[in-house]
């Protein structure tokens, strides 16, 4: 509850994307995709907007099981993931795939997670969209987490009528999607880079593009600050940043060298010093929350075109 209303009052950020890939869910067992699923949509209610659960694998009888399990707990919407082993080759693949999953929580919104760099499945989502509906009456949008933007921008331009929304997923190139229609975003830094991320796009609405801008180059010269560090202290970073317990990355826990520890408070010191406009952000009302222990993605709606329909 503490990281929730952390969320809400210090980020402004009030949609939660959970059990994608900043969430490891593709690293958990389905029951603890469940449970934290569960714990979301209970510390949420009355408080966050959105809860949309993940709940791709890459097995249909989990994906579908999970998709029952965030209709019956009261989810938002679902999204999928393509199975990225054996991968669908073409659309009418992947759409009888998203139709099966879709099919067994009707009635709750569907999103489709487009992102080719870690799935390698680059069917492309103009091609997707195509006559998507008439198969899956729930569809409501795409996570679209790739760089290509073209294929973003002829997704938009072709479907404005069926209002579908357009959640931009990488996080460094944002602004350049809301200029080609975005609506929306889904990231991995919005949960200690929301305030930023929001007059960012406050600044885009006014329009105050240079404003936006500057926001924009902020966010991405700390990003590539952080990633140069490694992965082992990327993944930490939240919460030096927001300054309340999260569990060490399952998939990285027995990667850490003996020597990380002291490696880890030097670069929190550069952190500090690089960046102190945006290290000011923590707070320390997140202090000890047992069951959100997980960073997850966070959605964050468009000022200038706000996903009201999600």
């Amino acid at each position: 509850r503490p990281y929730v209303d952390y969320l809400v009052s210090e980020q402004n950020v009030k949609n939660i994307f959970v059990n994608g890939t900043t969430g490891e869910g593709l690293s958990l067992s389905i029951q603890e995709r469940k449970q934290l699923a569960e714990e979301w949509v209970r510390q949420g209610k009355d408080k966050l907007d959105h809860v949309i659960v993940h709940v791709g694998a890459l097995s249909l009888p989990e994906s579908q099981d999970l998709a029952r399990h965030a209709a019956a707990i009261g989810a938002s919407g679902i999204a999928v993931i393509a199975p990225f082993f054996f991968k669908p080759t073409n659309k009418d693949e992947l759409v009888a795939f998203l139709q099966k999953v879709a099919s067994e929580a009707s009635g709750v919104p569907f999103y489709y997670y487009h992102i080719p760099p870690l799935t390698g499945v680059k069917i492309r989502v103009e091609e997707l969209l195509d006559g998507i509906r008439e198969q899956i009456p729930t569809f409501q949008g795409v996570k679209f987490s790739d760089t290509d933007l073209l294929d973003l921008a002829q997704c938009i331009n072709k479907n404005e009528s069926e209002q579908f929304a357009f959640l931009y997923g990488v996080d460094e190139q944002l602004l350049g999607a809301l200029a080609v229609g975005a609506n929306g975003a889904v990231g991995s830094t919005y949960n200690y880079l929301g305030r930023k991320t929001n007059l960012m796009l406050q600044a885009f609405a006014k329009p105050d593009h240079a404003l936006a801008q500057k926001y924009q180059f902020l966010i991405g010269e700390f990003l590539n600050f952080v990633i140069k560090l490694g992965k082992l202290y990327t993944a930490l970073v939240p919460s030096y940043i927001l300054k309340c317990r999260l569990n060490a990355p399952e998939i990285l826990l027995l990667l850490y060298p003996q020597n990380f520890l002291p490696e880890r408070f030097h670069n929190e010191k550069l952190l500090l010093m690089q960046f102190p406009e945006l290290i000011a952000a923590g707070s320390s009302k997140g202090a000890d929350q047992a069951s959100l222990d997980r960073t997850h993605s966070h959605f964050l709606p468009s000022a200038a075109k706000r996903a009201s329909k999600l």
